[in-house]
């Protein structure tokens, strides 16, 4: 097996992390704050003082971060992913950033003798635990081929969609829609429940109905109690939808909907909400319809 490395031990990487350690792998790692790494470092994972420090010591690197500027932090300078790559490496950057940027880091790393794909993923915590995480993967082909097997190792659908930027594209394409959709469900709710219907009824109603989603199945639940940790907060989301909004400015596509959401998660960050789960839509929708959230 390939020795791993592994920056941005947050919800979902760390998680990832602990995954590819299950499965055998020599695992070194970095995350901006120690203190949330150690139950890694129990589990076998050794500890690097710097992004570099990962890179040297591993084959293939991974990293998972919050957004463009977070990927930007712990790519460039001395102490950076960059500064650590060599020819025959594969950095493999599973953050939701900004495909043009993304395209950009590809062509440094490629200058360094090194390979780069973008790997987003679709899913959340529940289906990450559960093994049911689906990943798109953005680079060359060869690449993508020598790296399936670590991969699949985290989640079981692996898809290469094309040339590098391209996965992050696709990933903020579907992920437009997860906002979407927990908006119009918590409609639904309300409008049900403002009828007389008990808002339990109407959500278990909801999620048996052709509207169910995958994603509203997982989530719908969260407007009868939010989770206490986050799966996804009201900022990730948010940038996200900029990330969004800003493609469809470039491609000359219109997003309405997307738009019209995005007011409402700017409203959650105006309720002091934005560190709350996106599902929190749900009590934004609810104070404007006169219901208790």
């Amino acid at each position: 097996m390939a020795d791993l490395g592994y920056v941005g031990l947050g919800t979902m990487g760390g998680r990832m992390a602990k995954r590819l350690i299950d499965a055998g792998h020599s695992l070194v790692g970095y995350n901006r704050t120690r203190s949330k790494a150690e139950w890694l470092i129990k589990a076998g994972m050794a500890w690097a003082d710097s992004p570099r420090e990962v890179a040297e010591r591993s084959d293939i690197l991974l990293s998972m971060v919050t957004n463009t500027a977070a990927v930007i932090s712990i790519t460039d300078g001395p102490d950076g992913i960059i500064a650590g790559l060599g020819p025959g490496k594969i950095y493999i950057d599973m953050s939701t950033a900004s495909p043009s940027k993304s395209r950009a880091l590809a062509q440094m790393v490629h200058a360094r003798g090194a390979a780069m794909l973008d790997a987003p993923v679709s899913g959340s915590v529940s289906t990450l635990e559960e093994g049911k995480l689906s990943i798109m993967v953005g680079g060359d082909r060869a690449t993508y081929e020598k790296a399936l097997p670590v991969l699949l190792d985290i989640g079981p659908k692996v898809t290469h969609v094309g040339a590098n930027g391209l996965a992050v594209a696709m990933k903020i394409a579907s992920n437009l829609s997860l906002a979407v959709q927990m908006l119009a469900f918590s409609e639904g709710v309300l409008l049900a429940e403002k009828s007389g219907i008990r808002r339990e009824t109407a959500v278990e109603v909801l999620l048996n109905s052709v509207a169910g989603s995958p994603m509203l199945k997982y989530r719908g639940p969260f407007v009868l109690g939010m989770p206490e940790e986050a799966w996804f907060n009201v900022n990730m989301m948010q940038k996200d939808m900029l990330l969004a909004l800003e493609m469809g400015r470039e491609l000359r596509v219109p997003l309405p909907t997307t738009a019209v959401t995005n007011e409402f998660l700017t409203a959650a960050r105006g309720m002091g909400l934005d560190r709350e789960d996106f599902a929190i839509l749900f009590r934004v929708l609810a104070e404007m319809s006169g219901v208790e959230g």
